[in-house]
């Protein structure tokens, strides 16, 4: 019975340490201040919130998944070189360009959904902004039969308020520079 108990416990130290707790995996994870972790929260309210009320104010969706993912990066870790201008508008409005043209040539077949993904990934590899968020918006452009506006709005003026509501936020954070580069 001793032995059960031991092994079990062997078991949690082992499972807390592989998510994070103590070992090697902590010196490879970002550690946030919480001043960094409060502001990261503050940004994303303002982002999504803009999204939010541009949406019902201008009746243009400007609300999609993916943009929840892009709120991540530009306001959680806006170093990041997948989270800058260049990324966030090429990476987003290439996977939607995609997305469309597949859709207008093939339908919304399961197999589409993941030319899409693997293409824009290609895509954003090649013109070297990637963005893993815009893999989302390539599925979600299948996922919903989108045609060419959809490239425009929600895509593109969605990418922009968040990139311009992160570099306005950034201005008035202590701490904050966003972005390390435009283009």
């Amino acid at each position: 019975m001793k032995n059960m108990w031991a092994s079990r416990r062997n078991r949690f130290t082992a499972l807390g340490k592989l998510l994070g707790g103590t070992g090697a995996h902590k010196d490879v994870q970002p550690q946030f201040s919480n001043q960094q972790i409060l502001l990261s929260w503050a940004g994303a309210i303002v982002g999504i919130g803009a999204l939010a009320y541009l949406s019902l104010g201008t009746g243009y969706p400007l609300v999609i998944a993916p943009f929840g993912a892009t709120s991540v990066l530009v306001f959680g870790v806006p170093d990041s070189p997948l989270a800058q201008p260049r990324n966030v508008l090429l990476g987003n409005c290439l996977s939607a360009c995609i997305a469309v043209a597949l859709v207008a040539l093939f339908g919304a077949q399961p197999l589409v959904m993941a030319l899409a993904v693997a293409t824009a990934i290609a895509a954003m590899q090649w013109t070297r902004s990637v963005h893993p968020p815009a893999g989302a918006v390539a599925l979600v452009g299948v996922m919903s039969h989108a045609s060419w506006p959809f490239i425009l709005a929600p895509v593109f003026c969605g990418s922009l308020v968040l990139v311009c509501c992160t570099f306005a936020f950034s201005t008035f954070a202590p701490g904050r520079t966003y972005p390390r580069h435009w283009f």
